[in-house]
């Protein structure tokens, strides 16, 4: 028996190899334009920022001066003046404790409803979830007199439960629709599971959801938290009297018509910012994990 001898191949019968241009490659000049639109959106965006935090430090004639310069004769007296010779400590006081049931309150009632709307098929589900579009679609503008007579037949007009309520109706609509589409992305095995082990409803969103949904947790209370720390429009309308001022409001007594004082302003700006900042680090790492979550089809 014989056998046949393997064939050689020459390396010119063997096919061409194609060199393919590299996808995602730029080019030097793209590059350049590239870093270079980013650097100048990024001082656009800080540029202001900068400014404020550098004038809160000028005298007052320095501030209004048409000289442009970065510090000139840099001083504590602006947050001397705000911390202790204004209302500044009871506005923060009422912020913080507005700004706070906001966002605990606006949290269960996000959760709950989000979770039912997820989970259960009830009558008039869909048109809740319709009522809940619908509001969004309304500005403020036009919200504020039918809450201030409602709140007015309350008799919470000058007090800061009014604010809460108000708020609520902004961020729990919002964080609820956020909410249902987190819950949408948990599988349902997990209930399934958890109710045979004997678990009811209330105890499964408790234990078993609650600790999953932790991202979208923390991005409805930063929201809420922020839809109540910086709104001025309902606080300018249910609160009256100088003692029951929320910060953002507040800081509207620094720039009366004829005489503003910029350099108290620009000082009381920066200290509002130091809360809001802080809740946001807390939250930072749960952000985009629960903001690209909550935008599942449900």
């Amino acid at each position: 028996m014989t056998t046949t001898p393997p064939i050689a191949v020459s390396r010119s019968d063997a096919p061409a190899r194609v060199n393919k241009p590299r996808r995602g490659r730029r080019s030097p000049a793209a590059s350049i334009a590239l870093h270079g639109t980013l650097i100048l959106a990024s001082l656009i965006a800080i540029g202001p920022i900068l400014w404020v935090v550098l004038s809160s430090f000028k005298p007052g004639y320095a501030v209004q001066s048409t000289e442009i310069t970065l510090v000139k004769d840099p001083t504590f007296a602006n947050y001397e003046y705000v911390l202790f010779e204004t209302n500044f400590p009871s506005w923060f006081l009422n912020s913080v404790i507005v700004a706070s049931l906001t966002m605990l309150i606006g949290i269960f009632f996000s959760a709950t409803t989000g979770y039912a709307l997820s989970r259960f098929n009830f009558p008039g589900r869909r048109s809740l979830m319709m009522v809940f579009l619908i509001t969004q679609m309304f500005p403020v503008s036009i919200l504020i007199v039918p809450i201030y007579a409602i709140m007015a037949s309350l008799g919470l007009i000058n007090t800061l439960p009014s604010l809460v309520i108000a708020y609520l109706t902004i961020a729990v609509p919002f964080c609820a629709w956020m909410l249902k589409g987190y819950f949408d992305s948990i599988p349902t095995s997990l209930d399934e599971a958890a109710s045979l082990d004997g678990c009811g409803p209330f105890r499964i969103f408790w234990r078993v959801i609650l600790p999953l949904a932790r991202p979208a947790i923390a991005v409805t209370g930063f929201y809420a938290f922020l839809t109540a720390w910086g709104e001025v429009a309902y606080a300018s309308a249910f609160i009256q009297t100088d003692d029951k001022y929320t910060l953002a409001y507040g800081l509207q007594q620094f720039v009366p018509q004829f005489n503003p004082q910029w350099e108290y302003l620009t000082a009381a700006a920066v200290l509002v910012t130091i809360p809001a900042g802080i809740v946001f680090l807390f939250a930072q790492k749960h952000l985009v994990s629960g903001l690209t979550a909550g935008g599942t089809k449900g």
